[in-house]
């Protein structure tokens, strides 16, 4: 076999272990909220990973292929929700295929710019979180403002309810990066750090 063809095969199985990793742990809940978006364990990780490994577009498609899944697997009652294809439309692609796949994009966006692999991954990591929030929010404003009390506005109940629990992601995430960017080097095909 060639190497090009085993490199290929090498990342097409991390990436279908790590997009299969990610939705194992998204049902490792610490925290549901009572009208959905939950805090989870770790489950962003795998996929800033692997846009930290492969790049942009790798990672993002990544995340597109995790966020499909996750809407297939925990979000088709969603549609219940909302009405029209114009809001069905929102709630695929800002609520599962853009949300997701800025987790990809966050993990490649810093690894050029900055050397040091934790600052780069921590930072990453971030940024899609900040990313996925804005996401999220632009669904809560455009077809979840219903659920907002009459005492507040629509954007603040989009803020408060996304912020809340991504808030909480990003902390894990990042926390969880930084963590495993001590003794892992992303940048090697084994992983393996010298000592």
């Amino acid at each position: 076999m060639a190497e090009s063809s085993i490199k290929t095969t090498r990342r097409l199985t991390e990436t279908a272990v790590m997009i299969a990793l990610a939705t194992a742990l998204s049902y490792v809940t610490i925290f549901k909220a009572p009208m959905g978006g939950s805090i989870t364990l770790f489950s962003q990780v795998p996929i800033v990973i692997i846009g930290y490994r492969y790049g942009l577009k790798w990672g993002a498609v990544t995340g597109v292929i995790h966020g499909i899944l996750q809407m297939l697997l925990q979000g088709l009652g969603n549609f219940a929700y909302v009405k029209g294809i114009v809001a069905y439309l929102i709630l695929i692609f800002a609520d599962y295929v853009l949300a997701f796949a800025s987790l990809g994009i966050g993990g490649a966006l810093f690894k050029k710019a900055i050397k040091n692999q934790t600052a780069s991954l921590a930072l990453g990591a971030f940024v899609a979180s900040l990313l996925r929030f804005i996401c999220h929010f632009v669904s809560g404003v455009t077809i979840w403002g219903e659920y907002a009390d009459g005492w507040q506005s629509v954007w603040a109940y989009s803020f408060g309810y996304n912020g809340f629990y991504m808030l909480f992601e990003c902390i894990i995430t990042v926390v969880a990066v930084v963590g495993l960017s001590f003794v892992l080097d992303f940048n090697k095909e084994n992983l393996s750090r010298k000592k």
